[in-house]
């Protein structure tokens, strides 16, 4: 009797596992699954992704479409390539995809991802988010801190002015770097860092870091292989510069809190900076935030990574393509001198009469948006998208650089032609989804209106003061467009220009 029961036992087990495995596998073909390209054991698509990321995930979309997977090691990743894609990712279901992936690199340098951009989407990011788009990076704010964007771009014009009396070329992309940097500290943290031992040390953080976030990281796809790291030095190299940021960032932030422990503020001549702001958010426990220190410390860090290397990049390829189409600087030259009339310097009052300019600048995000692949998302639940069934945990990279060049939605793409602004009234703001240089959603940047403000202003002033032109009397033809690599794309070869005065 009992062998009986057993018997029994084990064949009923045996039907429901047998049953089991038929059902997933019915439910397993009743889902409409993406369309993916090939892929190797291990690295998954690893290889197709190549130098630059944003050009090889275009050509995958135009043979697998708006929507297709790739595996990049053992993490399933969704490609968004169109427009309408996008508005579902972002618009539709964007609290869905609302979420970060984890990032090794992040945790290093965020303090475990403490800051706006790498934080889970939930209580403590809406917190962090509605501090800085209401208090850090509101209009009002912007507006405040625009005698330090004037005073520096005037400064950066009379750099200019020294540059071209004593040499036949001038490297712009340093200029401008320089520029976003210096407005950048003065607004973050009341001072200046002028190109001292200090400047120069941070300067080359930043850039350390940006190569670092750019690197390749085995470890964030072939989780069993992350010992490769520890192995050629890159785990070293990562936590010895996390380290050297760490001791700048909590310095910057003792030294703010000395004076406010007198009750005045950091530096009354530059006003209240964002260093001092969240401290005070922090004394006050505004917003029922416990905001501990290296959570302020994480968000100077955004503030920096994202402030100055993508403001410098845009207005880098802006000026390459203004030299590659003489006809279109002139235009622009033109609006701006008239504007400008008798006056001697350009101010942030004279921008809104110059359409011109803002149809140049948005023509050139266009073309070259400075981080092409928007920072990744992730789904917190399955969803169906275009008919496609999207699993949990599906990390989505959506490819702005494609959509801005998709000839379905914009006439001669590749064309550089500020004028197709002036027929549509499509915007960077989030809402069209066409046009996302900054992103959109939940997750889009807070920080447009504040990178506008310094490029406006320094390219209307640029052009205004000066005719600038190819070294050597170099053709258009000659400028070289090509890519470097990194998250953010810049020329691989700096802006060299040719520069006379204008009252020359």
């Amino acid at each position: 009797m009992a062998l009986w029961i057993v018997s029994l036992f084990c064949f009923f087990v045996f039907v429901v596992f047998i049953c089991k495995g038929f059902y997933n596998a019915a439910s397993s073909s009743r889902k409409k699954l993406l369309p993916s390209p090939p892929r190797f054991p291990i690295i998954g698509n690893l290889h197709q992704l190549g130098l630059h990321p944003h050009r090889s995930l275009q050509l995958l979309s135009k043979r697998y479409g708006p929507l297709f997977l790739l595996h990049l090691g053992s993490a399933p990743l969704l490609v968004v390539s169109s427009a309408d894609a996008a508005r579902m990712i972002m618009k539709d279901h964007d609290l869905i995809f609302s979420n970060r992936p984890k990032s090794s690199r992040a945790e290093k340098f965020t303090y475990g991802s403490k800051d706006i951009v790498f934080a889970p989407y939930g209580e403590y990011w809406r917190q962090l988010r509605s501090i800085c788009v209401l208090q850090l990076l509101s209009n009002k704010r912007v507006q405040s801190f625009r005698r330090v964007r004037e005073e520096e771009t005037t400064l950066m014009v009379e750099k200019i002015r020294q540059s071209c009396s004593s040499s036949s070329s001038i490297n712009l992309t340093d200029i401008l770097a320089s520029l976003t940097y210096h407005i950048v500290c003065r607004v973050a943290l009341g001072r200046k860092f002028r190109i001292g031992e200090e400047g120069k040390k941070f300067m080359w953080l930043l850039r350390e870091g940006a190569d670092m976030a750019g690197a390749f990281y085995v470890g964030d796809y072939i989780p069993w292989l992350a010992w490769i790291s520890k192995i050629n030095g890159f785990d070293a190299k990562l936590d010895k510069l996390a380290k050297v940021f760490d001791e700048f960032l909590e310095g910057i932030v003792e030294e703010h809190r000395k004076p406010m422990k007198g009750g005045v503020n950091y530096d009354e001549d530059e006003g209240s900076d964002f260093v001092y702001l969240l401290l005070e958010i922090q004394a006050e426990n505004q917003a029922g935030l416990r905001l501990e220190t290296d959570a302020i410390k994480a968000l100077i860090l955004d503030v920096f990574s994202a402030g100055t290397d993508t403001t410098s990049t845009v207005m880098e390829w802006t000026v390459a393509e203004l030299l590659r189409h003489p006809k279109i600087l002139e235009k622009l030259q033109n609006e701006v001198r008239e504007v400008a009339g008798r006056k001697l310097d350009i101010t942030e009052d004279d921008l809104e009469k110059m359409p011109y300019l803002r149809a140049v600048i948005k023509e050139s995000l266009r073309l070259h948006t400075p981080s092409p692949l928007l920072v990744p998302r992730e789904s917190t639940q399955s969803v169906k998208l275009m008919g496609y069934d999207i699993a949990a945990g599906t990390q989505v990279l959506v490819n702005a650089w494609a959509i801005g060049r998709d000839p379905s939605l914009w006439e001669n793409p590749e064309e550089f032609r500020p004028e197709r602004f002036f027929e549509t009234d499509i915007d960077f703001k989030g809402l069209n989804f066409e046009f996302i240089p900054f992103g959109a959603g939940r997750r889009g940047c807070p920080g447009v209106t504040f990178a506008m403000a310094v490029n406006e202003l320094a390219l209307a002033k640029l052009v205004h003061k000066f005719n600038i032109a190819l070294p050597n009397g170099g053709k258009e033809s000659d400028m070289d467009m090509t890519e470097g690599t990194g998250l953010n794309v810049h020329k691989k070869f700096p802006v060299l220009v040719a520069a006379t005065p204008q009252s020359c």
